[in-house]
């Protein structure tokens, strides 16, 4: 079933068809009382240039500017671009870094953006474009200077850009009747990959996967004086308002380092999967990374990612989880015996998850029962199973699994009752 948006796409193409050749401004807006007054003062204090009623900021960064301890030359890709950005979901030699600013944080045909950063890659410079919107009757022309330099890249980049950038640049596009340039385009939302990759990893528990604290984590970049992002659509009405354009400057300056660190994760992430699982600092990457091959089609590299996370320093939860996702990923390689080590590993951790130990000791019944022959370690595992919450489901299975060992052994199987 095709989404709202490919149905409204469909609906408006022509219209927007009509709208080119006629050369319309697009539906009503807005009016901007001291945007478009203001426009001239907002190039000189944002350093940008002025053209048809918004302005352009261009900035660039030498291949040895550094962004905490990670230089712009380490990060940028070989020119036939990152081999395996496919495995992310992208695909195409240049890869375009998204990300707004908006006129509000819950999306819908009301929320403007107001910024539209761009960055990406030449050569060994970082390049980056942000269209600011001075004037809301200038939101037409705006998009379509994004839609001139989205054409001539392959792969989008975004951070949460699924659920909330493209979305929100998709219906700016539909109520200017306009085409959207990214709706064929191949997408990499980092957010996602992130959380499988670094979920955790900042300095204090429960962070997250925000931005900044990745880029902190990774990049040993620490912002200073960076404006909170609930503060950014407040800067800009007072600018709408009164035309007072200085606490801008703070914003688009967020904007900047959102897409530089943007780039440098989605550039750590693509080295990663080319390096492969050696490459790993910690135990989550290397999980993380396992994930990403097994979702690829890539079994023999995801088991060695998975392999390789176990050895790495870590929680208990990120050990469980490592050593569930190897003894998952042998089983289906047919590799029982590592696959049993690594199940008998899990038993052996200390404030593992309930669900992981029972998942464990069933496993290892199976593996006993039927592969090595063992009914009474296999039963040792069964009644292991059972003093663990379970629903009656599982319980009902489990009893019979004891059952049947009972036979094998000549039992009557009392254990089982002694349980409850």
């Amino acid at each position: 079933m095709s989404s709202l948006a490919d149905r409204l796409r469909g609906i408006m193409k022509p219209v927007a068809a009509t709208a080119a050749r006629d050369g319309e401004r697009g539906g009503p807006a807005p009016a901007s009382p001291a945007g478009a007054a203001a426009g001239r003062d907002a190039a000189d204090v944002l350093g940008g240039e002025w053209q048809d009623d918004f302005l352009i900021v261009n900035r660039k960064y030498s291949p040895g500017h550094r962004h905490g301890r990670v230089a712009v030359a380490d990060a940028a890709p070989p020119d036939e671009g990152w081999p395996r950005l496919n495995l992310l979901g992208g695909a195409g030699s240049r890869c375009l870094f998204l990300d707004l600013e908006t006129t509000g944080l819950a999306g819908g045909a009301g929320t403007y953006a107001f910024l539209v950063g761009l960055a990406w890659f030449d050569g060994c410079t970082f390049r980056v474009r942000q269209f600011f919107l001075a004037s809301y009757a200038a939101e037409r022309v705006l998009l379509q200077a994004v839609r001139e330099l989205a054409g001539e890249m392959g792969t989008i980049v975004t951070y949460n850009g699924k659920s909330f950038d493209l979305p929100v640049l998709e219906t700016r596009y539909v109520m200017n009747r306009m085409e959207t340039p990214f709706a064929e385009k191949p997408h990499v939302d980092m957010l996602h990959h992130a959380r499988r990759l670094w979920r955790g990893s900042g300095d204090e528990e429960g962070e997250g996967v925000r931005l900044t604290v990745v880029e902190r984590t990774l990049c040993g970049h620490y912002r200073d004086g960076d404006v909170p992002g609930f503060e950014i659509p407040a800067r800009y009405f007072h600018f709408v308002r009164t035309g007072e354009v200085r606490q801008l400057e703070a914003v688009l300056e967020h904007n900047r380092l959102d897409l530089i660190s943007l780039a440098l994760l989605t550039s750590r992430a693509a080295q990663l999967l080319e390096e492969g699982p050696v490459s790993s600092r910690a135990a989550r990457e290397a999980l993380g990374l396992g994930q990403i091959y097994e979702r690829a089609g890539l079994p023999d590299e995801a088991r060695a990612a998975f392999a390789r996370a176990t050895t790495l320093p870590a929680d208990s939860a990120t050990r469980a989880e490592s050593l569930r996702a190897l003894a998952v990923s042998c089983r289906r390689a047919r590799a029982y015996g590592a696959a049993a080590e690594a199940w008998q590993s899990i038993l052996e951790l200390r404030g593992c998850q309930a669900s992981i130990v029972r998942e464990a000791t069933e496993a290892l019944a199976v593996h006993h029962e039927h592969r090595l022959r063992d009914p009474l370690s296999a039963k040792s595992f069964a009644l292991e199973s059972l003093r663990l919450p379970v629903t009656p489901t599982r319980r009902c299975a489990l009893e019979h699994r004891l059952a049947r060992l009972n036979r094998k052994l000549g039992g009557n199987g009392p254990e089982v009752a002694a349980l409850f």
